[in-house]
């Protein structure tokens, strides 16, 4: 067996190919293609596993490797402290460092969801994509508008519907302000339009998914949401436990311990920040549709604060969701105690 280390770059990778007992048989720079990976490893007899961090745009280089040799690994570039540690660091002694963790098992793995749900979580970021940066454009015509007191308010409560975008085009702006409104109202329904297009692909996916359906009877959850922890989750069989799952999202508190002090502060806000996000926005349509949520919400609220509250009731939530994948059952609101039981440990 022969082992490859590869520090990804974007306009090329350098490479360390080693034996067994650690000797570099080749090392190097890469192109960052399929032929360039074919070249390099060329068509030895020996298998070869490879290893490169998760970096920014990985799956490229990772599909490649794979096409192309017996075994790819991924590495947490968090967890490689003899990387990220390191005073003096170069892409060869990075790529040297990765094959010779990857040799002797030492390599700290990040997970490596499959083909398609890179696919559908590509789908499903491009459409929050879209809704921030609405979302952005809506704040910036309010602006302008709110430059402008003369004009009095909106005489309809939905500013960017048919009527409030018909008053908006009609009211008496300065030159320069009106170009500026109709070209961002311009980019807004472009952006409008685009999210439909969106919804529609999103309505197409996750159809015959049992996952997705146990996720949609969770209350809070829509279909977007069902399709975006499925897939960012994947495989929930990676967690050990609902604790797992939990500091995954980055929904646990940050510690410090010395001797026999601890101290607790704010929420990591580490690992997954999709479904960190899925889950702290579910809560308040969560505690409008079950009670039992309502309640452990408003006990919380009363006792510290509500932002505490919400993101306690965040997490209860994907304690649930750990709970109908892994058991593989729907959510029951009420009459069902053992439940709420098991999720409340």
């Amino acid at each position: 067996m022969q082992y490859l280390g590869v520090d990804f770059h974007k306009a090329f990778s350098y490479c360390t190919l080693m034996d067994e007992d650690g000797k570099v048989l080749k090392q190097g720079r890469m192109e960052n293609s399929s032929e360039g990976v074919k070249e390099f490893v060329g068509n030895g007899k020996e298998e070869i596993a490879g290893v490169m961090e998760a970096t920014r745009n990985w799956t490229l280089m990772y599909d490649w490797l794979e096409d192309e040799i017996e075994e790819v690994k991924l590495a947490h570039p968090l967890k490689v402290k003899a990387i990220a540690e390191a005073k003096v660091k170069t892409d060869k002694i990075d790529s040297r460092t990765l094959a010779h963790l990857l040799r002797c098992d030492l390599l700290p793995e990040s997970y490596v969801p499959t083909k398609e749900a890179r696919f559908i979580r590509q789908v499903l970021r491009q459409r929050i994509f879209f809704v921030r940066l609405q979302t952005m454009v809506k704040n910036r015509i309010r602006t302008l508008i709110d430059k402008h007191p003369e004009i009095g308010e909106a005489p309809v409560d939905d500013l960017f519907g048919n009527k409030g975008q018909k008053w908006i085009g009609e009211v008496e702006l300065p030159e320069i302000g009106r170009k500026i409104i109709d070209s961002d109202i311009e980019l807004l329904n472009s952006l409008k339009e685009r999210i439909r297009q969106s919804d529609r692909l999103v309505e197409e996916l996750g159809e015959e998914d049992q996952n997705v359906k146990y996720l949609l009877s969770i209350p809070g959850i829509g279909k977007f949401f069902a399709l975006l922890l499925r897939y960012e989750i994947d495989d929930v069989g990676r967690f050990r436990d609902d604790k797992k799952l939990h500091a995954y999202a980055g929904l646990v508190p940050s510690t410090y311990a010395s001797g026999n002090k601890v101290f607790h502060g704010h929420i990591t806000k580490q690992g997954n920040k999709w479904i960190r996000w899925a889950m702290v926005e579910a809560v308040w349509p969560a505690i409008r549709k079950d009670a039992e949520l309502r309640a452990f919400y408003e006990r919380l609220k009363t006792k510290k604060s509500a932002n505490c509250a919400k993101v306690a009731t965040a997490k209860r939530l994907l304690t649930i969701v750990y709970r109908v994948l892994k058991e593989k059952r729907n959510y029951k609101v009420r009459g069902c105690p053992d439940f709420f039981l098991a999720v409340s440990r």
